[in-house]
């Protein structure tokens, strides 16, 4: 929707991107602001949230469904939950990017038993909720969604049907051992505050 208010924090980046932000101004509620490290601009977005939901965004994120938003939404609204998420897709990757992503949708869904997680890639968060829980931690430097969302509890968290794609930037980068390993590490240190405050090098490639 043209009201909605979509709010992009950019940490100097050379590309062009508040530009092309801003160039969308006449249609759409837009805005830059300052970013940082992820945590540090999500949080720096959620301040400026008057809704009682905020939605986060990575980047190179594209809604699969074009009412993926609105049930998010509406789901939250109906069943009081504080976290809701989707799947993760990858539209144009390699037959093993494709299995790596449903193999998170699939820990997604099996997490909802005891310890749910969501990422980045689409996390609407009750505005109240993120408040309480202190926003997303700044000083962790590696999983900082996941880390969040693990505060909220199983009752209060969704899964809506729909999904975004994402691209495999990040296979290509790291390659898909080192991410399965970084995942299933990080799933194992879920109780381990200290894990999640060491450099993984994970924003370096």
């Amino acid at each position: 929707m043209s009201s909605t208010r979509v709010l992009v924090a950019d940490a100097n980046s050379t590309d062009g991107t508040p530009e092309i932000v801003m160039s969308f101004s006449d249609r759409l509620n837009v805005g830059v602001i300052r970013g940082g490290m992820p945590s540090v601009g999500r949080n720096l977005g959620a301040a400026h949230a008057e809704s009682n939901f905020v939605l986060f965004l990575d980047a190179d994120i594209e809604l699969a469904s074009s009412s993926v938003v609105r049930r998010a939404v509406e789901t939250a609204q109906r069943k009081q939950l504080h976290c809701v998420t989707t799947n993760i897709l990858c539209r144009d990757g390699s037959l093993l990017d494709k299995l790596f992503y449903a193999g998170n949708d699939f820990f997604q869904y099996l997490s909802c038993i005891h310890h749910p997680f969501a990422t980045g890639m689409f996390m609407l968060f009750d505005v109240r909720k993120f408040r309480e829980l202190g926003g997303f931690n700044e000083q962790v430097l590696f999983a900082e969604d996941y880390l969040l969302s693990q505060q909220v509890e199983r009752k209060r968290f969704g899964i809506v049907r729909g999904g975004v794609y994402t691209t495999n930037r990040r296979f290509q980068k790291m390659g898909h051992l080192r991410v399965g390993w970084l995942f299933l590490w990080t799933a194992m240190n879920y109780w381990n505050d200290d894990y999640f405050l060491r450099d993984h090098k994970y924003w370096q490639t």
